[in-house]
């Protein structure tokens, strides 16, 4: 795994000697600490997620860097089952490719289907080679600064519709750093890439058709026995990939986002630090409402070819209730108002005044986000405002006219 012939006996003794192992659990049991770092302000429905979202980050490293990082054999694997990290959309796939280094040139061989649109993209992190020769639960939250699988940086992305396919649909993309005669259906990595990620973007998913791909190195390797020293690198990756989700949340809510209550801001800058791409633009805001009380936000979505409203919990999941349809609003399943514009009302009961109602699923406060993809203007402005649910029952849009507004929707950069 690493470069270093002493790092890599290192990583080896490590795992065998069980230390490795123990690390891993260390940093584990300092992710469930963690929610101490938020005081009182989760409720006890968002403690019970926060331990729910802790198994799912230990999913999800382990299904990334330890079934899906064999150097010889790589895949395309949809992200595991209720994953929704950082505010991911129920209209999109997301296809992982866990990368040790860019040195190797890829092949992507893949059907279009009739999904309407997907991307790829490559990306870096600060992920060392040598992960597996050091301990890193002492180290805590700092070691972050060395290790940090979700710090992702975009270095390159390839749309759909820069892609060349047959009559059938068929395709080929090279992943490779040089570029081949033409430059056509290539995705460039750099020396460092880690991975590439394949967002698959659907209008009606039930109607369409998904886009089958599969990825295979260039000089077509023999598969490899384990070693230990790679296992080693691959559970220290996995653990910091906890610890760094868990920080990103924090650092996303404490020090940006609960702020500004019940407002969105649009920043570049922000999406892009966690693996984002430039094809859209993406807002984030929290929302908060106690319970009796309705949120009701409006906006004009310009013109594009997806967007989606969605509100998650604390941790910037999804809901539960998504599964129901609920918790969310898209360009291709709303009831927008005559002039185009879209309401939300978020309360607990439907309050009956039309427009696009999301049921909170028993939250009080979280995230709230506006991704408009392939858009074609400015993103647009977004008010609320909050006010008693019995009154908006009672006086119906009326109540609408004398609720205090807060305006957003700005461009921070």
């Amino acid at each position: 795994m690493s470069e270093k012939p002493e790092a890599r006996e290192l990583s080896a003794q490590r795992l065998l000697s069980g230390r490795a192992w123990e690390d891993y659990c260390d940093v584990l049991r300092l992710a469930g600490r963690a929610i101490e770092r938020f005081g009182n302000e989760p409720t006890d429905l968002d403690r019970a997620e926060w331990y729910r979202f802790l198994t799912r980050l230990t999913r999800n490293g382990l299904e990334r860097f330890v079934e899906n990082c064999e150097p010889e054999r790589p895949r395309l694997r949809d992200a595991p089952w209720h994953q929704s990290i950082n505010f991911q959309s129920p209209d999109q796939d997301h296809l992982l490719c866990e990368f040790v280094d860019g040195r190797h040139a890829y092949l992507i061989r893949g059907t279009r289907g009739t999904a309407p649109y997907f991307v790829m993209a490559s990306w870096s992190a600060v992920q060392p080679q040598d992960a597996g020769a050091s301990d890193w639960a002492p180290r805590g939250f700092a070691g972050l600064k060395d290790c940090n699988p979700a710090l992702l940086r975009t270095t390159a992305m390839l749309q759909s519709q820069s892609i060349d396919f047959d009559a059938q649909g068929n395709f080929e993309v090279l992943v490779s750093q040089e570029a081949p005669p033409g430059a056509r259906n290539w995705l460039k990595i750099e020396p460092d890439c880690v991975g590439l990620l394949v967002r698959v973007v659907y209008h009606d998913r039930a109607q369409e058709t998904a886009p089958t791909m599969r990825i295979e190195r260039l000089d077509r390797p023999p598969p490899q026995p384990l070693t230990a020293d790679h296992l080693s690198t691959q559970l220290a990756k996995s653990g910091q990939l906890v610890l760094a989700y868990l920080e990103l949340v924090r650092s996303w809510w404490q020090d940006n986002l609960s702020k500004r209550p019940n407002s969105i801001r649009f920043s570049r800058a922000l999406y892009l630090s966690n693996g984002g791409v430039p094809d859209r633009h993406h807002g984030f805001g929290t929302w908060k409402k106690a319970p009796g009380e309705a949120l009701v936000l409006r906006f004009t979505p310009p013109p594009c070819d997806y967007w989606i409203f969605q509100l998650c919990n604390l941790w910037q999941e999804n809901f539960d209730n998504y599964e129901d349809g609920q918790g969310h609003v898209t360009k291709y399943r709303c009831t927008p108002e005559p002039d185009g514009s879209i309401l939300v009302v978020i309360a607990d009961q439907d309050p009956g005044i039309g427009g696009n109602w999301i049921d909170p699923g028993g939250h009080v406060h979280g995230g709230m986000s506006l991704r408009l993809i392939l858009i074609q203007a400015p993103p647009p402005k977004v008010t609320a405002c909050l006010l008693p649910l019995a009154l908006l029952r009672a006086q119906g849009r009326a109540a609408l006219a004398q609720a205090q507004v807060i305006e957003s929707g700005e461009v921070s950069d």
